[in-house]
């Protein structure tokens, strides 16, 4: 009869409560619609793709980021804490053991029938009597161990473990954000100063027109109108001017709270412009690949594997708990004699404890359980569709950019030679120095537009490195394409 509950562990051992959890099939196209021909494996290492656009600022600066940024230090800490939740799951599969000590002052009423021993009102073994005073020492133990013969806590460190896989993904996914979003402030930066440098052209251009105006209307060829005129719009290209300095300050702020330092902490340090970084070829790869670099995918799968352990913890209620229960102690009267052979007292015990009836609580437990695994399940397709629309938005926009870029740069070309046939007219006395300007100011206009879309370019390149999965330094590893 001693060996009849561990027999019965034995023999349950492997009866674990609730589904076992299989990866779902993702159907996923055979290659991205926008990828055009480029749809191959990338030579750009997608760990550590800031690198490709040969920039030492942005690869320190990222690179700070990674280490100090509060959202992945953050994110660090939750898996600390899902850590540390996986062993308080596997904590109630081992023996529960308590130090207990009092020591108890009592007195039995005079008016009390005498009291045998071994009953609620008696401790130590003595006769108690109408009117005596006795005090009890009782150091000792409690311990107790529920088997776990239907997995309920097995279940429960499958669902931890789970979760703290989904705490790590998340942590890559912060990484692969900060990693993008100092890329794409950065190169807003870049954008801004190069902007500000044409704006502080066009306003130098602006103030020799009004000298040109002014002495016209000295002359008598122009009224005072045209000077106000021309004095507005030389105000005006002051204003922009402040503008996009005040913009380009905010996105030096921006960059040293993201790598963790105070919002002024970068200014002198990026203060000085620097061209935006040529355009690359980023092949897209193939759809499948997405499944094991988006890290916001595999959290979302890990999450569906705790949701679907969860199914068997509320499963596990459904059947009987079986526990041991011992508690050796030393008892006695009097402090001196604790320690003797004599003063030991124990109790062994087995017990069952099977609900029956509770209002239909456990069954409703386990369709919440199996709601929120759907709900998992939906989470994790989602994921996977929203992975797939980021890569074909950026695939989009990407070439979008270099058609416009290609074509704008050929108008800057032609505008710069126009400026210069001006220039060489204006020496020669063929015309007025305003053409010269009037061609000055169609290059510079479309300096602006050329400016812009190289930095749209290389922000959307940023942002196709992220819909791509790219930017957490475990990539590398070769774990990682497991």
């Amino acid at each position: 009869m001693r060996w009849a509950i561990p027999g019965a562990a034995l023999l349950l051992a492997g009866c674990i409560a609730g589904p076992n959890y299989q990866r779902p099939r993702a159907t996923v196209p055979e290659r991205f619609a926008e990828a055009g021909t480029e749809n191959g494996q990338s030579d750009i290492d997608l760990a550590s793709w800031w690198k490709a656009f040969g920039d030492a600022q942005l690869n320190d600066l990222i690179d700070r980021a990674l280490a100090q940024n509060l959202d992945v230090e953050a994110a660090a800490a939750r898996i600390s804490e899902a850590r540390a939740r996986e062993r308080v799951a596997g904590s109630a599969a081992q023996p529960q053991v308590d130090a207990r000590a009092s020591v108890t002052r009592q007195r039995i009423s005079e008016n009390a029938i005498p009291v045998p021993p071994g009953t609620g009102a008696q401790q130590g073994g003595a006769l108690g009597l109408p009117g005596s005073e006795f005090t009890t020492w009782r150091p000792g133990f409690d311990a107790s161990w529920e088997i776990d013969l239907f997995g309920k806590t097995r279940r429960s460190v499958e669902a931890a473990k789970a979760r703290t896989g989904a705490a790590t993904w998340n942590r890559r996914a912060v990484e692969v954000s900060v990693a993008a979003e100092v890329a794409t402030t950065y190169f807003e930066l870049r954008t801004l100063q190069a902007r500000i440098a044409n704006a502080e052209a066009e306003l130098a251009r602006q103030k020799r027109f009004e000298q040109v105006v002014a002495a016209r209307a000295r002359g008598g060829l122009v009224s005072g109108q045209d000077l106000e005129q021309q004095a507005s719009e030389v105000s005006a290209a002051a204003a922009t001017l402040e503008a996009l300095r005040g913009r380009a300050e905010v996105q030096l702020h921006a960059l040293g709270v993201l790598t963790g330092d105070t919002p002024e902490s970068l200014i002198h340090r990026l203060a000085a412009p620097r061209a935006l970084p040529a355009a690359l070829a980023i092949p897209a790869g193939l759809p499948s690949d997405l499944l094991r670099r988006r890290p916001d995918i595999r959290s979302a799968e890990r999450e569906l594997a705790a949701s679907t352990a969860d199914i068997g913890v509320a499963v596990a209620d459904l059947y009987p708990r079986f526990s041991l229960t011992a508690a050796p102690a030393l008892v006695s009267t009097a402090l001196g004699s604790l320690l003797e052979w004599g003063s030991r007292s124990f109790s062994i015990g087995a017990a069952v404890s099977w609900p029956l009836f509770n209002g239909g609580r456990t069954r409703g437990n386990i369709a919440v359980a199996n709601a929120r695994q759907e709900q998992a399940l939906i989470a994790y397709r989602k994921a996977i569709l929203r992975a797939l629309q980021d890569v074909e938005d950026s695939l989009s926009r990407t070439e979008a950019d270099r058609k416009q870029l290609a074509a704008f740069e050929e108008a800057l070309g032609r505008a710069g030679r126009a400026e210069e046939i001006a220039r060489t007219r204006y020496h020669g006395g063929l015309v007025t120095y305003s053409d010269v300007l009037a061609a000055q100011a169609r290059r510079l206009s479309l300096e602006v537009q050329v400016i812009d879309i190289k930095g749209a370019l290389a922000r959307d390149s940023a942002a196709l490195f992220k819909a791509m999965g790219g930017g957490w330094p475990e990539m590398a590893e070769a774990g990682a394409a497991q």
